[in-house]
């Protein structure tokens, strides 16, 4: 399964054209051979071990989704929470909660699912030795410091602010108010845990056993490592969202062009991104199995501010320069056209307070760019590279990006840094390994600023892979979270985006809309707000 992309660029005074063809690989083995009942999705190998509090990325998000329920899933249509498993969720002042749960809901290997399960959970997630990359969505809660400080060894094991009332009830306290707070609840390091996670975590992650619509299918591959994972219909989901179908196979294809080929030969079911080169024919070659509607998700440049070169108070000035050579409207048209539009801030539209905070840093001006990148001192290095994953549909806006700030500099400034999966990536950036630049699309967990905003750009946030630290976005995002009402919160949010215009951690440049697609074995196929498919409501034609 090999796909091959030959991109290029005609760049002139004003216009940068693409032509681009894509030969489609053959079906990775994963797509084919299913059960009945069952369909095929694309998607990446997950970058860690399948714990809930383990995956901020798509490949380790897809499966934990399908496997595992919380308190509160998303409205596929507005993003706003919808119960699952809370009966009832009550404050007074948006710091103190009680929650309390519904009966009757069991894990995979018919353990029940009560209070203990979602506080042992928590806590585990949030212990600094576990090293889970979404511990800090549990900092909120009183008690963190105590079991993940910022050195040294856990003082406790359990955050205080987390009680276990009886089976169905348990109680949450947060250092501040958070108006969003009840928000995230639907995301999955909230997700809870049966017994038999703590015996073995790692070998759970292998093989997990969550309350979900769906449960791993080890009779049919379960987990195959770079190829595929295989889910099952649970039966005894007791949820409003059962599954419609039998079960499902996530298949890791190396390349959109080969899983695009491979859908269009009917050998993959659905797809949730079209490669560039397909942007232009696939509504034509799909018919009404094709998909496009907005989705909150925006695409970024993200810089190692930790890196020497870069965490200088020069290299701001640097970024705003490459940002200022990037012309992003030329790049949307040719690549994907006109349908994604050029990023003005880092909220997606929809997101409430989204509108146009960057300014000319966003806007394309080839003479300013050259004269802020000489005032910062220059690229570090002297070359700017950009780190993509080849298995995704990224390489073509990269090269597209690099070529536009080549054009503008006069110079090869930029370059691609091509890695061959996403999981790979995502390692090398998590683990602050990173030396250039690299991408960093950010796809909502929900519909709310601090999620593009807080959980991203604060200080020691599990997604800021960046590094960056600013004394004042910190308070700024801390008085957004705790307002009194939407509007002081939306004021303050703006505020915090002014200061990342500043400092520019991160390089806006266009928002996505889902362009996806099916095969004709399939119907009811469709994909919720933040992109995803909803997984659950996919039927297998007879």
């Amino acid at each position: 399964m090999r796909g091959t992309t030959r991109v290029k660029w005609i760049a002139g005074a004003s216009m940068i054209a693409l032509a681009a063809t894509a030969c489609g690989g053959g079906d990775s083995g994963g797509g084919s051979g299913l059960p009945a009942g069952y369909y095929s999705a694309s998607s990446t190998e997950p970058q860690n071990l399948l714990q809930p509090a383990n995956a901020n990325e798509t490949g380790g998000f897809y499966p934990l989704s399908m496997m595992f329920r919380g308190l509160y899933t998303y409205d596929a249509k507005t993003g706003q929470v919808v119960p699952a498993m809370a009966e009832s969720w009550t404050t007074t002042d948006n710091q103190n909660y009680t929650v309390k749960l519904k009966t009757g809901w069991t894990f995979h290997n018919g353990e029940p699912v009560n209070a203990k399960s979602y506080v042992d959970a928590w806590n585990w997630g949030a212990l600094s030795t576990n090293k889970q990359l979404n511990s800090t969505w549990f900092q909120p809660i009183v008690g963190y410091d105590d079991v993940h400080p910022a050195e040294g060894e856990p003082k406790a094991k359990t955050m205080s602010g987390l009680q276990v009332v009886d089976d169905t009830t348990f109680t949450i306290k947060l250092t501040q108010p958070i108006s969003a707070f009840q928000a995230q609840m639907g995301y999955t390091p909230f997700m809870p845990l049966p017994q038999a996670f703590y015996a073995d975590p790692a070998k759970f992650g292998e093989k997990p056993v969550g309350n979900g619509p769906f449960q791993l299918d080890e009779k049919n591959g379960g987990w195959e490592r770079k190829k595929s994972i295989t889910v099952k219909k649970y039966d005894k989901y007791t949820g409003t969202d059962a599954a419609k179908s039998d079960g499902v196979r996530l298949v890791f294809y190396t390349t959109y062009d080969a899983a695009y080929t491979a859908l269009r030969d009917n050998k993959l079911d659905v797809i949730d991104q079209i490669p560039v080169s397909a942007v232009g024919s696939f509504q034509q070659d799909l018919g009404n199995r094709a998909i496009v509607q907005p989705q909150l998700t925006i695409q970024k440049i993200g810089f190692p501010l930790y890196d020497a070169g870069w965490g200088t108070p020069g290299a701001a000035k640097v970024r705003q320069g490459l940002s200022m050579a990037i012309n992003r409207e030329e790049i949307t048209k040719a690549l994907y056209k006109g349908m994604e539009q050029p990023a003005v801030d880092w909220l997606a539209p929809g997101v409430p307070g989204h509108m146009d905070v960057c300014g000319e840093t966003c806007k394309y001006d080839p003479a300013k760019a050259k004269a802020l990148i000489a005032e910062g001192g220059g690229i570090p290095g002297g070359k700017l590279t950009i780190a993509t994953n080849a298995d995704g549909p990224h390489r073509e806006w990269v090269t597209a990006v690099c070529n536009s700030i080549n054009t503008a500099l006069g110079s090869q400034a930029c370059e691609p840094k091509l890695y061959p999966e996403f999981s790979v990536a995502r390692k090398d950036i998590t683990d602050k390994k990173m030396t250039g630049a690299y991408r960093t699309g950010w796809k909502a967990d929900y519909p709310f600023p601090d999620n593009f905003l807080n959980d991203i750009y604060r200080t020691g946030a599990a997604s800021n892979d960046s590094g960056y630290s600013n004394a004042n976005f910190d308070n700024l995002a801390k008085q957004a979270q705790a307002a009194p009402n939407e509007a002081a919160a939306l004021q303050l949010w703006q505020q915090a985006e002014k200061q990342l215009t500043q400092d520019l951690p991160s390089i806006p440049l266009w928002y996505y809309v889902t362009k996806a697609g099916s095969s004709t074995k399939v119907s009811n196929v469709s994909f919720d707000v933040f992109g995803n498919p909803e997984f659950t409501e996919v039927t297998v034609n007879k």
